[in-house]
């Protein structure tokens, strides 16, 4: 990721301001606050903007006048049972703000999550910047045989370049073809006197998925909690993991309670159907349990013996 000089100044004029106020802070948060942090090759997430801490979860659970109580401790205790019980509301004080870029086929995927106040980069008033996404051939991959959302096998050798450099030069190609309808190069230059460009709102047509994009995304933190647990999951499409992970560790500066209950009930903790209840009490009973007798699917058997470690147990 480059910052242009301007963006470096805008940043570190950002991070010098010196403001007073009677709300409450996140000292760990605060020291990350507008740095730009690098996801991917080109992108980054900064938080520009927040409300709340953990205290203000626990004020908003007792309406309460104050912070909350003098011990962490119970604090901690009562924002556990509020995230294991699934008492969301008190989460919806705390909201926190990201300015993104990021490439435009993660953008479509992240606007599915329709729970923020977004604001995104206008390609109609604006040209966007000449970057492409381009995977690092580790992250190649082939379709997944079992998997219709996944990837398969890492594709290496000749095959792994011959990849990239056709997505280099389709990127490169069109965004030369869209300077070109716009008669304007990147840099603000005219291409041709005599020629009127294309309106910006339809040249963009031309550009390819892997250009990069940006926004500014505002959500409440009960909802930044469901977006990580679906993006930041192992099972989740590695560039939109990319940047969960980074928006993870912000939520650990900014909350550091409420992340240890989300990384413990959430993230390391597993629901369990009825049926997959009855499976674990038999299985503790020391009774024997088959697939045939449990009455889950295939899929759902595989699911619970592998989360409990039951590997022999596999269909």
């Amino acid at each position: 990721m480059k910052l242009t000089k301007e963006q470096q100044l805008d940043i570190l004029d950002q991070q010098s301001q010196q403001n007073t106020t009677k709300r409450v802070t996140s000292p760990e948060l605060e020291k990350v606050l507008y740095e730009a942090l690098p996801v991917l090759d080109h992108g980054f997430i900064r938080v520009v903007d927040y409300m709340g801490d953990d205290s203000s979860i626990v004020q908003a659970a007792r309406v309460s006048y104050g912070k909350g109580t003098k011990k962490v401790s119970t604090d901690a205790g009562l924002i556990k049972y509020l995230m294991r019980h699934r008492h969301s509301t008190p989460f919806e004080m705390c909201e926190i703000k990201y300015h993104v870029k990021l490439p435009i086929f993660i953008a479509r995927q992240w606007i599915r999550h329709r729970t923020a106040n977004v604001n995104e980069y206008s390609a109609r008033y604006s040209i966007l910047d000449k970057e492409f996404y381009l995977p690092e051939k580790e992250h190649l991959a082939a379709q997944s045989s079992t998997n219709r959302q996944g990837r398969g096998q890492v594709i290496n050798g000749k095959q792994a370049d011959d990849i990239l450099k056709i997505l280099k030069d389709d990127a490169q190609r069109n965004y030369e073809n869209y300077e070109k309808l716009l008669n304007e190069k990147f840099d603000g230059s005219v291409i041709d006197e005599d020629k009127d460009g294309l309106a910006r709102e339809l040249a963009r047509m031309n550009l390819t998925l892997n250009t990069y994009t940006q926004w500014y995304w505002k959500t409440d933190l009960l909802n930044l909690l469901n977006f990580l647990s679906l993006r930041a999951d192992s099972h989740a499409q590695y560039e939109i993991r990319a940047y969960a992970d980074i928006m993870l560790d912000t939520v650990k500066r900014w909350v550091p309670i409420t992340y240890e209950a989300f990384m413990d009930y959430r993230v390391g903790g597993i629901e369990l159907s009825a049926k997959s209840k009855q499976v674990i009490q038999k299985m503790i009973k020391g009774e024997k349990c088959k697939y045939e007798d449990s009455g889950l699917s295939k899929r759902e058997w595989n699911e619970l013996m592998s989360s409990f470690g039951f590997t022999e147990n596999l269909q």
